[in-house]
């Protein structure tokens, strides 16, 4: 299992790192400000692909905005289709009104 190492600051673009073996093989670009966490890009590298490490950011993702109230602002095609594919799985954290797409 690969490991999540969030970069994070209340002031400036950060993301979510996914490594395996001390690899950087993945990221997922955030923002946060005024309670919101909006996500941009999620990204695996092509070798890695199709492992779920995609969904461990995720994961990792909610987990980081539960913890610290924070709604999400789906911008990026991968989180939005996998909150619409399970709505009652993110419905706490989801900010429709504000979702981009």
């Amino acid at each position: 299992m690969a490991e999540i190492k969030p970069d994070l600051d209340q002031k400036n673009p950060g993301a979510f790192y996914l490594y395996e073996e001390g690899v950087k093989i993945g990221e997922m670009v955030v923002n946060i400000t005024d309670g919101n966490l909006t996500v941009y890009h999620t990204e695996v590298v092509p070798e890695a692909e199709g492992k779920g490490y995609a969904k461990q950011m995720l994961d990792a993702m909610v987990a980081y905005a539960r913890e610290h109230n924070l709604k999400v602002i789906p911008l990026c095609p991968y989180v939005h289709a996998q909150f619409k594919r399970h709505p009652k799985d993110y419905a706490d954290v989801w900010t429709k009104e504000e979702d981009g797409l």
